[in-house]
């Protein structure tokens, strides 16, 4: 597959202008690619990522290009393209499920700048923002910073402080957030939407700040496979009407083999109540690594009762990365 991918373009509306940035808006741009990833069919996390999964990455070294993880989880084909057209095979090195990132090594040169690496902090909400993909102004979108705060989603994640933009970028997934100086302040994770006046919605972006990713860099490139090891339930959950209320769950995971059921409600951890998605799993990382039981309380059609579960390490369930 080293074919050019095909090509798409966002309105041009929402394209940056270079007249609007103190920095050499091409170049800059040209530090991001298109990213492809071709997973199997019998992957762990192939019924709900699909098989093909596409977004973009920054290049944030000679060879490495940051994404969001969930587009290179159990990926076994991973292709990069430049703004050029020039199409690399690239080689998952480590994913981050704490944080959300993914790590891929380019197998030959990409030939284009790295992005510097900014400090999201100094992002304020209002600041004009770019949200950047595909190395070209035609796939990225210009923006501002409308919000930082706790993201807590479904499928056991928690940011402390998540950033998010607005206008949404159309083809979100790994799109790098350029700040108002031109550094590298966050990965695309999600489309959101935004209650406005009125009750209208208005999408944007949830964005993984770069702040995380010093710390766990060097493990991560090195595979990831000394990143701690939160216990995981294998358990999808919403927050409806101030309850945590479990939606579903992963199929041979956990949370269904102790028989947690969709609809039941998470009254405490370990005897703690919790109200909040962030709260539950906050409270189950709080009990020990991988493989430790937490006792939840449940209710039930009115049944309020104790059940243990057994947690495991997700990655025990994932296809390693091929070497190449």
């Amino acid at each position: 597959m080293a074919e050019r991918f095909e090509e798409w373009s966002v309105s041009k509306q929402l394209q940056p202008k270079p007249e609007d940035f103190p920095f050499d808006l091409d170049w800059t741009l040209s530090s991001t690619v298109a990213l492809r990833a071709i997973v199997p069919p019998d992957a762990f996390t192939a019924e709900i990522l699909g098989t093909l999964r596409i977004g973009h990455g920054a290049v944030i070294a000679e060879d490495l290009v940051l994404t969001i993880g969930y587009l290179v989880t159990e990926a076994e084909q991973v292709w990069l393209q430049t703004h050029e057209g020039r199409v690399v095979a690239g080689h998952v090195l480590g994913i981050d499920a704490a944080t959300g990132f993914g790590l891929v090594r380019a197998l030959e040169s990409l030939g284009v700048p790295s992005l510097e690496v900014g400090d999201s902090s100094q992002v304020m909400v209002g600041d004009r923002v770019i949200a950047a993909g595909g190395g070209l102004t035609r796939c990225s979108v210009s923006g501002r910073l409308v919000a930082r705060q706790e993201f807590a989603g479904y499928w056991e994640y928690v940011l402390d402080e998540a950033l998010f933009t607005a206008p949404a970028h159309p083809m979100w997934s790994g799109a790098a957030l350029i700040g108002p100086t031109g550094k590298l302040v966050g990965i695309g994770s999600l489309q959101m939407q935004q209650q406005g006046p009125g009750g209208k919605a208005t999408p944007m972006n949830m964005i993984v700040p770069i702040d995380l990713l010093q710390p766990i860099l060097k493990t991560l490139t090195a595979g990831g496979g000394e990143l701690p090891a939160r216990p995981w339930l294998g358990v999808l959950a919403e927050e409806i009407s101030g309850r945590v209320v479990i939606v579903g769950a992963s199929k041979n995971g956990p949370a269904e083999r102790a028989d947690l059921a969709q609809g039941d409600i998470v009254v405490a951890v370990d005897g703690e109540e919790v109200n909040t998605l962030a709260d539950f799993y906050r409270a189950i990382w709080a009990l020990g690594p991988a493989g430790v039981s937490v006792p939840l309380t449940l209710a039930r059609e009115g049944d309020v009762f104790e059940v243990e579960v057994r947690s495991k390490d997700r990655r025990a369930l994932l296809k390693k990365p091929k070497m190449h």
